[in-house]
């Protein structure tokens, strides 16, 4: 089960690099997806930064896999679990789109948690 969870971590901490990266190189494109239905004029200066973070975000875990302490990317990974679902909370209270709310944030915390889970208890 430690090599699921590893699978799972590997794959979301890609992909919130990945973000990360569109939001520094592509930010309007990027943050079309994100879920809500209007986006701010002149957003990407915050966008960039959102970028950066989303990067640091993604880098935090990796050195904890790099570093072998599965209990403790456990609790990191459980504790930036947050991140998604808040993402998730905040397209649905300003009326964003619920299938990128559900589909990307809501999955993505899930799977998080499973991931935690799994690395918690092993």
């Amino acid at each position: 089960m430690l090599v699921v969870a590893y699978v799972i971590v590997s794959i979301v901490t890609l992909m919130i690099i990945y973000v990360g990266l569109s939001y520094v190189f592509a930010p309007t494109k990027t943050a079309a997806g994100f879920g809500f239905r209007t986006l701010p004029e002149n957003g990407n200066p915050f966008y960039n930064i959102k970028g950066v973070r989303d990067i640091g975000t993604g880098l935090v875990p990796l050195a904890l896999m790099i570093y072998g302490d599965p209990h403790a990317l456990g609790w990191v990974i459980l504790a930036e679990a947050f991140m998604p679902f808040g993402d998730m909370l905040v397209i649905l209270r300003h009326n964003g789109k619920k299938a990128a709310a559900f589909g990307i944030h809501g999955l993505t915390s899930a799977l998080m948690v499973v991931a935690a889970a799994l690395l918690l208890f092993s």
